[in-house]
């Protein structure tokens, strides 16, 4: 299922050197769903994801939004906080959708999975192209992402970030950020390879589990900028110049740019055929 993009007025192509934190969620298990079920599952994911916004002190009317089904991508404006973003909207979106859920019958509740990392998304002819919509894909399909979820069954929310972003924002305790709350894993599909952190809001990762299951100290380790290797552009025209390949079930997809109060400025599911699989 292909929605087509609707392009907000005042969209301009951004320079292909531009640095976006890129988010990326899916809805766990969509296709259990009928089809009154999944249309009530795409109404409540866009606005879990504005509400969540919203209460975060984002704009979300300035979002750059690409909806497919049960899936959404976006590109946020500069000057977005990474750690508004890693904070505030994953505690508002993981209460939004408990809210949610507390109103439905179990086989009516929703789940989600969100992927965010930051690096280059350059615009292209029909989207977007670069290594940081790439790694979001991987991160967000990533196995131990959705068997951290799946086993979590009080959890409503996966959140796997990179490691970058774990060693820039996390790492710092800014803004209340717990290093304890994450389990690093190591993904590679695709050509992909690199190292995530995931966390299940409101769970204790202690009491996760297997899923949570860190790659040893010696163990081998990803290449540099491996998610760099592999720049396929996204297509479908997209809002705001964003872009999503082929049909994607499954899955949400932000952007941000990066946060000017980094630490550290410079440092560097359905569907096949599809990056987000």
């Amino acid at each position: 299922m292909t929605s087509q993009p609707t392009v907000r007025s005042g969209a301009k192509p951004w320079p292909d050197d531009d640095r976006r934190l890129c988010l990326a969620a899916d809805i766990e298990q969509y296709s259990r769903f009928d089809t009154p079920g999944q249309r009530t599952a795409q109404a409540q994911l866009a606005r879990v994801l504005r509400v969540a916004a919203e209460r975060s002190g984002l704009d979300h009317g300035t979002w750059s939004v690409q909806p497919q089904g049960d899936m959404e991508f976006a590109v946020l404006p500069a000057g977005t906080s990474e750690q508004v973003v890693l904070g505030e909207y994953v505690t508002h979106l993981a209460a939004e959708l408990g809210g949610y859920n507390a109103t439905r019958r179990p086989a009516g509740r929703m789940r989600l999975r969100l992927a965010i990392e930051t690096g280059v998304a350059a615009t292209a002819a029909l989207g977007f192209s670069g290594p940081a919509p790439i790694a979001v894909a991987r991160y967000l399909n990533a196995p131990e992402v959705k068997r951290a979820l799946a086993a979590a069954g009080s959890a409503t929310l996966a959140v796997v970030i990179s490691d970058r972003l774990y060693q820039d924002v996390v790492r710092s305790r800014c803004r209340g950020h717990d290093p304890e709350q994450y389990r690093r894993i190591h993904v590679e599909q695709k050509g992909f390879a690199g190292y995530g952190w995931v966390r299940l809001p409101g769970v204790d990762p202690q009491d996760a589990g297997e899923p949570w299951l860190d790659t040893p100290e010696g163990g081998p380790r990803p290449p540099v900028r491996a998610a760099e290797a592999e720049r396929p552009s996204f297509v479908q025209q997209g809002v705001h110049g964003t872009a999503v390949q082929g049909v994607i079930h499954g899955s949400v997809v932000h952007g941000v740019v990066r946060a000017c109060s980094r630490i550290v400025d410079s440092m560097g599911d359905d569907s096949g055929g599809s990056p987000w699989d």
